[in-house]
């Protein structure tokens, strides 16, 4: 086990973090195989047992910086397939993802999306991902309460944008409420259930929502 030096300066937390990323398995393959972060073998493993990005798909991925899950979508739909990244921060080129630097939350965000992907009824999303966590404070229910905001807000997102059949796929923290979201979920999509890929850490609280088969015709709930 490599530990940490000169980490007098650091907090316990900031310690007790920078510790697990030395000895993640995750993280070394990620640095050997080029891609951007641990967090691509998520999407990856996930994938893998549930089949979401289909070759030709068109994907959508919300808070995607710094990319690792818009990596895997690229690979994985090919070049007859369509990857959309959406951050307000900057993200680096990443081949065969067209990213826009933009706020998912803009009122004006989901026609603008449709356009891109073909206008109207055709410019439907197949998939919407969203790997986002709200900066975290160390409390363990506010913490919670952002997380799920964000979930709740990528699900109304996923629901203009998506075609009929489609999938959303989004990080949340075990807690209680997101129970609601996965029962509002189960309205509008044929399959949902809570998934937890082996790269998830098993010490953390973070679960996936997988919903899939949407039944709507992308227009939000009132």
């Amino acid at each position: 086990m490599e530990r940490l030096k000169g980490g007098k300066r650091r907090t316990p937390s900031s310690r007790a973090w920078l510790q697990r990323q030395l000895n993640d398995p995750y993280v070394a393959r990620a640095a050997r195989e080029g891609l951007r972060s641990r967090a691509a073998y998520k999407l990856a493993e996930i994938d893998d047992k549930y089949h979401l990005l289909k070759p030709a798909a068109r994907v959508v991925d919300l808070g995607a910086a710094p990319g690792g899950w818009s990596e895997v979508a690229a690979r994985r739909v090919g070049a007859s397939g369509r990857v959309i990244a959406l951050d307000i921060l900057e993200i680096k080129p990443i081949a065969g993802v067209e990213i826009l630097q933009l706020d998912f939350l803009d009122a004006a965000a989901p026609e603008l999306l449709k356009e891109r992907l073909g206008g109207k009824e055709q410019g439907r999303a197949d998939v919407v991902l969203s790997d986002m966590a709200a900066n975290a404070t160390g409390h363990r229910q506010t913490d919670h309460l952002r997380i799920m905001a964000l979930a709740e807000a990528a699900a109304a997102f996923a629901r203009e944008v998506l075609a009929p059949g489609g999938s959303f796929l989004c990080k949340v923290l075990q807690g209680g409420t997101e129970a609601a979201l996965l029962a509002e979920l189960k309205r509008d999509f044929a399959s949902v259930k809570h998934v937890k890929p082996p790269a998830s850490r098993s010490d953390s609280a973070e679960l996936y929502l997988l919903a899939q088969g949407f039944r709507g015709g992308g227009s939000a709930p009132g």
